[in-house]
């Protein structure tokens, strides 16, 4: 018969294998944890931090983490492989070491809100099983490597806020289960290569990308919702194929060097676009009537262009508008009554800084104050701000 001495022993024994078992990371794991750290700063880690509670004493995926490994990971149910590296905002410094690309089974690489620098070592895009890669708001340069199509399962990149330059790579394109791409507040140039056919955002605010819209680089991006180009400097026409892409529900170019809008009537039917940014251009001609007949169409700017003409009765008479902002052009003739009719669903926003006649000055939508006769009479006197009208 066993005695309690022995069950104890028993026990204790089950226990101390049951950890063995749990502690048994790959070796290859473990170097490339060891790595990444090195490259990291030792005065950038904080007490406090994640990277502070890595001491490599004890196995990473070892169970239960009370002192040691307490976050910044996650291993598989097996507990040998580092399938999740998510650091803290800590405000760690260095840069990025080549010998991650050992995490094969790697599904999220995040670390972010950090001020990590130098480049992005391309060794990283060889990780098979990578879905989220996010470097966004350190402080890396160099290029986007034509390499990073080699990231098969990516389904989200975000590099924004850092200091990356040169074109993007055509070699996006070949990302093709990619949904979500934000590279904004970098200092990319050039123009837009062909898309990713699976895309649902795209976000390159503030950047240097110049040229035209073409149709190729969005022809496979028939499920773009979200197209985020604002702060560039795209010229050219805004053509009428753009607003027939089928998914999309978000656009803002503002403050780009755009000089003509094409909508054709039929991108209306049907179309789930709810919000359109096309502020701070040099777009000429008359205001967009086709704007009105978007069914779930909310937001429209258009403000500080140089748009002339009247502002179309469709756009007081459609109630799903509830922000409008026209100010800043050389719209002409009195606004439409129905913008200042008592009720719930008057709209916000802006008609102020034109050259109309009879705008409320009781009514914010009016401020700021129309623009001085005498200006208004120099523009439409000699022709300027004039275009072909658009429908």
């Amino acid at each position: 018969m066993k005695t309690p001495s022995n069950s104890l022993s028993l026990l204790l024994f089950f226990l101390s294998l049951s950890s063995l078992v749990q502690s048994l990371t790959s070796p290859s794991d473990i170097s490339a944890l060891k790595a990444f750290k090195s490259a990291v700063k030792p005065s950038s880690i904080t007490p406090w931090s994640c990277l502070a509670s890595w001491n490599f004493s004890v196995d990473p995926c070892a169970l239960p983490r009370r002192t040691f490994f307490s976050c910044g990971l996650l291993c598989n149910s097996a507990a040998t492989r580092i399938t999740q590296l998510t650091l803290d905002p800590a405000g760690y410094s260095g840069t990025l070491s080549p010998l991650l690309s050992r995490l094969t089974q790697l599904t999220i690489l995040d670390i972010s809100d950090n001020s990590f620098s130098g480049l992005i070592p391309s060794a990283i895009f060889s990780l098979p099983n990578l879905q989220i890669l996010t470097l966004r708001s350190n402080s890396f340069t160099g290029s986007i490597p034509p390499s990073i199509s080699n990231l098969k399962s990516l389904e989200s990149l975000d590099f924004s806020h850092n200091s990356l330059a040169g074109n993007l790579p055509k070699s996006l394109h070949f990302l093709s289960v990619l949904r979500r791409l934000d590279l904004s507040f970098n200092r990319l140039t050039g123009s837009i290569p062909k898309l990713p056919p699976n895309l649902l955002e795209l976000a390159l605010k503030r950047n240097s990308i110049s040229g035209y819209l073409v149709k190729s680089s969005f022809s496979d991006s028939t499920q773009l919702e979200v197209i985020e180009l604002s702060e560039n400097s795209l010229a050219g026409t805004l053509p009428a194929w753009f607003f027939l892409l089928p998914s999309l529900q978000q656009i803002n170019l503002a403050n780009n060097s755009l000089t003509r809008l094409e909508i054709s009537p039929a991108a209306a039917s049907g179309s789930d676009l709810v919000a359109v940014d096309l502020g701070f251009n040099r777009i000429e001609g008359n205001l967009p009537v086709n704007f009105a007949s978007y069914p779930a169409l909310s937001s429209l700017s258009l403000r500080y262009n140089r748009l002339r003409g009247a502002i179309p009765l469709e756009f007081s008479k459609k109630k799903t508008i509830k922000r409008l902002y026209l100010d800043g052009n050389f719209l002409t003739g009195k606004p439409p009554a129905a913008f200042f009719t008592s009720g719930d669903d008057l709209v916000s926003g802006s008609l102020g800084n034109n050259c109309l006649q009879g705008c409320p000055v009781s009514s914010q939508l009016c401020a700021p104050s129309q623009k001085p006769n005498a200006v208004c009479k120099e523009v439409y006197g000699s022709g300027r701000g004039k275009g072909k009208p658009m429908t």
